[in-house]
């Protein structure tokens, strides 16, 4: 399923997330690491890329789960378990923007 275009703001929000590195990274090793944006709720409806947060390819899409690192996808249940809930990831995220301005 391919997703839609990104509109300005959207665009202007992932670029900032992404600005910030992988969330997963910073929080656990204190690391800015070159990141994607995952999209919580999938990449078709209204709003779609605001519901976005900046991870690497390892906790992004890699496929890993060790005892180093878990993957959101496939992994999504462990990826909560041990980095916290996406939709927390994403108030995290928001939260280090507002504290920017």
């Amino acid at each position: 399923m391919k997703g839609r275009s990104p509109n300005r703001e959207e665009k202007q929000w992932m670029d900032v997330i992404c600005q910030y590195g992988c969330i997963v990274c910073r929080n656990e090793m204190g690391l800015v690491t070159p990141c994607e944006p995952h999209h919580i709720e999938g990449k078709t409806r209204a709003g779609a890329h605001l519901l976005t947060i900046p991870l690497c390819w390892r906790h992004h899409r890699s496929g890993l789960n060790t005892t180093e690192c878990v993957s959101r996808h496939p992994y999504k249940a462990e990826f909560e378990k041990r980095y916290g809930k996406e939709m927390d990831l994403l108030e995290q995220m928001r939260e280090l923007e507002w504290q920017k301005e």
